[in-house]
């Protein structure tokens, strides 16, 4: 008799209807109703609006408490400090390979050839805000960026859910806070307990993720319709490969360097990624993965400083787009571009992509931006990859997010702190590495 519960247990955990399983499944109810009453289905915007507003209001607290809690740990600044050079020289670096790699496969495959486009005043009109949006994100430069660093205020920060500002304003907080010795304790368990208290807050607010799927699906369908998907097909299904080589093969040669298994690593990530996928942006999981990340091994000052970070630094799938787009745009328009031009475009990509996270139409502006740098390409051109940048995004957000999960895999490597045992235990390789040394 009770032995009974015990063979019920395994059976009740595979039938579970998890996050998973209710993502898939609202994300073909939204299909089904783009399709099928796409004036109804335009009205579940708020259902997204609602999800991402939740993740805004918790996301900004809990990475301050994560960050702060990371350099408190750490013990000293120089080990702060290094974390955070070994961090920016792996985002630069991996930023340079993807978008030499990027510009070099588009001047070889030549997506646009075959392409012409002539800019119409509708098409300049289209594409009038963000070019206007790009011409302050270009002409401030350096200085503004650096600029752009520092809040107003810490509650301006957060409210506007800054996540670079957030990051600064942790890093001071944490570095003074590290300086003051006993006077701070009380301070540091503060921060600790606000730590766990909006964990679990994003515990409840993820609980809602699949209503955001499910709204997400529904108005874009109903907006594009099914006949969107094949618009640029050439140029969206190359982006599209280019992001699975990325994964796969750069990004899994980093976990497999690393002694990690990079199936198991991405399959540990599936809901995340299912998530980003139908929202297109990766806000909305950040607090998941720095817990998973936690949880298979990677030290929490590592997770606590390289992730929020990367956010603002390591975006390589956009640009891998920045990459495309510029050639591709330069194809289509007729525009020959010199090698001076084109150095001149990617030093010009790197600066504006850093920072700009989380801006509305990111991809778009920041195009923008890099065109201006080579004014013989057409600003309105941009209006070609207008139709389609919902469905470029969503290959970007997946490809930005997965760079962003294997960076602290490898600084933590880099820093010897992390857990392959541990790490082979939890994604569930354990046993097979003991059976086949055996």
């Amino acid at each position: 008799m009770t032995d009974m519960p015990k063979t019920g247990t395994p059976s009740h955990r595979r039938l579970r209807f998890g996050i998973f399983q209710q993502v898939c499944v609202a994300t073909i109810i939204g299909l089904i109703l783009g399709l099928a009453d796409p004036a109804l289905a335009a009205e579940t915007r708020w259902t997204t609006d609602l999800f991402l507003h939740l993740i805004i209001m918790a996301v900004g607290p809990l990475l301050f408490c994560i960050i702060v809690t990371g350099i408190t740990g750490a013990g000293s600044l120089r080990t702060v400090g290094r974390l955070g050079v070994r961090a920016l020289i792996y985002f630069e670096a991996m930023t340079t390979l993807v978008l030499l790699l990027a510009v070099g496969a588009a001047l070889l495959i030549r997506p646009g050839a075959g392409m012409t486009f002539t800019a119409t005043p509708a098409d300049s009109q289209a594409v009038a805000s963000y070019a206007g949006n790009a011409h302050l994100l270009h002409s401030q430069g350096l200085t503004g960026f650096l600029m752009a660093l520092i809040p107003h205020s810490p509650a301006s920060a957060f409210a506007e859910g800054n996540v670079l500002q957030i990051l600064f304003f942790a890093i001071l907080f944490g570095c003074c806070l590290n300086q003051i010795g006993p006077a701070g304790a009380p301070v540091v368990r503060l921060v600790e307990s606000l730590s766990t208290l909006f964990s679990r807050m994003m515990k409840y607010i993820i609980a809602v993720a699949p209503l955001g799927v499910f709204g997400a699906v529904a108005t874009t369908t109903a907006r594009y319709g099914i006949g969107a998907i094949i618009q640029l097909g050439a140029f969206t299904l190359l982006y599209f490969l280019a992001i699975a080589l990325f994964v796969f093969v750069i990004l899994g040669g980093c976990l497999a360097a690393c002694g990690i298994k990079p199936v198991r690593f991405f399959l540990y990530f599936r809901e995340e990624i299912l998530i980003v996928t139908a929202t297109t942006s990766s806000d909305a999981v950040l607090p998941v993965i720095m817990t998973k990340l936690e949880a298979i091994g990677v030290s929490r000052q590592v997770i606590g400083l390289v992730v929020p970070a990367g956010y603002s630094f390591n975006l390589d799938a956009l640009s891998i787009y920045l990459g495309f787009s510029v050639v591709f745009l330069a194809q289509v328009t007729g525009t020959h571009l010199t090698w001076i031009q084109m150095a001149t475009m990617l030093l010009t990509a790197l600066v504006t992509s850093k920072g700009a996270h989380g801006v509305p139409g990111i991809a778009i502006v920041v195009l923008a931006a890099t065109l201006a740098a080579i004014p013989s390409i057409p600003v309105a051109s941009l209006v070609l990859l207008l139709a389609v940048d919902w469905f470029i995004g969503i290959a970007r957000a997946v490809g930005n997010l997965a760079g962003n999960c294997v960076a602290p895999v490898v600084v933590a490597a880099w820093e010897g702190q992390l857990d392959r045992d541990r790490a082979a235990d939890i994604l569930g390789y354990a046993g097979q590495d003991k059976d086949q040394t055996a």
